[in-house]
């Protein structure tokens, strides 16, 4: 196993050749560290080697690790499945929400939420049944349809590749979440600039990199 310092090495050195490739530059793709099977031990170490934006998955995960690294200068994402019940204890504690993806639970997030919150509305670009996430022909629908909650600013829009997939397979979704990003931000929403791309996780954030990602979440690449 290599250490911590020796990963984020190699995964800067992997996004280094992508990015030049495409003739991006490092500061237009923000690397989130996804610490959420990882102690908090870990977790200071990838802080150590210059990375804030952390994210987790779980209500318990993220109340655990913010109580045991106290640090005001880290940016909370929360990548994942929430569910509605689950709100409460998550929404006043992150940054930037990843999996919006139905109205139920916008609506609970403008209950909740004391301060306007950061979300990527999940798209299912692929279609795959054990994935959430709202379908390309749905998303205009579902976009407009969250002007009423003013505590949702949609800062982008995310997806997951399928697992295991081909390089071509895995680039045409993320290729088609790009188009569907650059169509949502023509229209203007200032609720809904939709700027952002999440997409690519260890398996595939240099392919995610090369089509257009600005966040890309790793995790088992920092501590594998």
């Amino acid at each position: 196993m290599n250490s911590v310092k020796e990963n984020c090495g190699e995964i800067e050195r992997k996004l280094g050749l992508s990015l030049k490739r495409v003739g991006r530059e490092r500061s237009s793709v923000q690397v989130i560290a996804v610490t959420k099977s990882v102690s908090s031990k870990q977790t200071r170490a990838v802080i150590e080697e210059g990375y804030i934006h952390l994210a987790e998955n779980r209500p318990e995960g993220l109340a655990l690790k913010q109580e045991e690294i106290d640090d005001d200068c880290l940016i909370w994402h929360y990548i994942g499945n929430l569910q509605t019940r689950k709100v409460k204890k998550v929404i006043n504690s992150i940054d930037y929400f990843h999996a919006l993806d139905r109205l139920s639970l916008a609506k609970e997030i403008e209950k909740r939420a004391q301060k306007t919150i950061f979300c990527f509305v999940q798209v299912n670009v692929t279609g795959e049944d054990s994935k959430s996430g709202v379908s390309p022909d749905e998303l205009t629908e579902f976009i407009v349809s969250l002007s009423q909650y003013t505590k949702i600013k949609v800062v982008g829009l995310m997806t997951m590749a399928p697992l295991d997939a081909s390089e071509t397979i895995i680039r045409s979704a993320f290729i088609q979440l790009r188009e569907l990003q650059e169509m949502i931000k023509k229209k203007n929403l200032s609720y809904a600039p939709c700027t952002e791309l999440s997409m690519g996780m260890s398996k595939d954030y240099t392919i995610a990199v090369e089509e257009g990602a600005t966040f890309v979440r790793i995790g088992t690449s920092f501590f594998d």
